[in-house]
């Protein structure tokens, strides 16, 4: 046991500030919908094709400025982006009118927050490091357990220390900790299935093989040519809407290497993953209709998987989860500061022997 707490105790005070500054990050991001305040962001979802086709053909019509994706407004969100080559990027109006245009990601703080909650503003290699983090967490979140189990009866439920000594940081510590426990094991576990493939699938290893939920996850075995400059996008997104005639339009992707598919994104009622997983592809040179994957039948590991985005981002349950995820975002953040803080800075000073007072002999 006195193991387990050197370990608890040392983990804390090396990761604390990461984890606290990834559970604020994240509780910014969680109502990032609601504070990017821009000029049609809180219109009225349009979902009909033959008014959605003509808008993305319009701003896919110039190719010295054709992004190489839409993301389609939603029900919280009324604007399309688009996300360009090199960060930048732009946000239009339903209408196809452009309400902001921006050259870097940092000028979004959207965009940059959300760079820094996922990546750690390092790309592939902070993204990593984030979900070591997040595995570190559910170490500190069943350790912790375990460590309060045998002083449980002095439990006592403080949403902020008694005093900033160390011996109340501690117990504050402890005892918050515990009740936070459920829902800090949901923001680590959704981190870690998000950023740590190996762990992912030895999560998801009793319901299905990484092989089977690669191959579930396949583009169509089609190459495709050189993208068409006239591509009718409006008769396009109405086959997919024939299709799917329930699913929302979500992400329109071009291209973006010789041989691949114009791929379009949708979202069934029965996802909850913002941006879906059901999808339609088009071959480039000519937009017909060349595959397409349901959502809904993709084996029980793969829809398990996609439960892990909206659970962490709080895109389902709306406002009443998204407060109790950004409860576990600022739980975070007190208990990864005060960690820190009394582990670094609040040690109580050396115990010296009275002045004249001589020690006894060790025997």
């Amino acid at each position: 046991m006195r193991t387990l707490d050197l370990l608890h105790r040392w983990a804390g005070g090396l990761i604390g500030l990461l984890l606290a500054l990834l559970g604020l990050t994240g509780t910014i991001l969680v109502h990032r919908d609601a504070w990017v305040m821009l000029p049609g962001a809180g219109e009225a979802l349009v979902t009909d094709a033959a008014q959605v086709g003509p808008v993305a053909a319009g701003l896919l019509a110039d190719p010295a400025g054709r992004p190489q994706s839409i993301i389609f407004a939603d029900d919280g969100f009324g604007l399309h982006r688009l996300r360009m080559g090199g960060g930048a990027g732009a946000y239009a109006d339903q209408s196809g009118h452009i309400v902001s245009r921006w050259d870097s990601e940092w000028a979004r703080p959207e965009l940059w927050l959300a760079d820094l909650h996922k990546h750690l503003l390092a790309g592939d290699v902070g993204e990593t490091i984030g979900g070591i983090a997040a595995l570190i967490g559910l170490f500190f979140i069943i350790s912790g357990i375990i460590l309060w189990w045998k002083l449980r009866f002095t439990f006592s439920f403080r949403l902020w220390p008694a005093r900033l000594s160390r011996p109340a940081i501690i117990r504050q510590h402890r005892d918050f900790g515990v009740v936070m426990a459920p829902l800090l094991f949901l923001s680590c576990l959704t981190a870690v299935m998000l950023t740590l493939p190996p762990v992912t699938n030895l999560l998801l290893s009793p319901v299905i093989s990484p092989a089977e939920r690669k191959a579930a996850m396949a583009v169509p075995a089609v190459k495709g040519g050189a993208l068409a400059p006239g591509l009718d996008w409006a008769a396009m997104l109405a086959e997919a809407r024939s299709r799917f005639p329930d699913a929302q339009f979500r992400v329109l992707t071009l291209p973006r290497r010789p041989g691949e598919l114009i791929s379009l994104r949708l979202r069934r009622p029965v996802e909850w993953l913002p941006n879906g997983r059901t999808m339609v592809w088009f071959q480039p040179e000519t937009g017909a209709m060349v595959g397409s994957r349901d959502a809904a039948t993709l084996p029980l590991g793969a829809r398990i998987f996609n439960l892990a985005y909206p659970l962490h981002t709080a895109k389902v349950g709306g406002l009443a989860f998204r407060l109790v995820m950004s409860v576990s975002g600022l739980a975070l953040v007190l208990l990864g500061t005060l960690a820190v803080w009394s582990f670094w800075f609040r040690r109580p000073p050396p115990q010296r022997a009275p002045a004249g007072r001589k020690r006894k002999p060790t025997p």
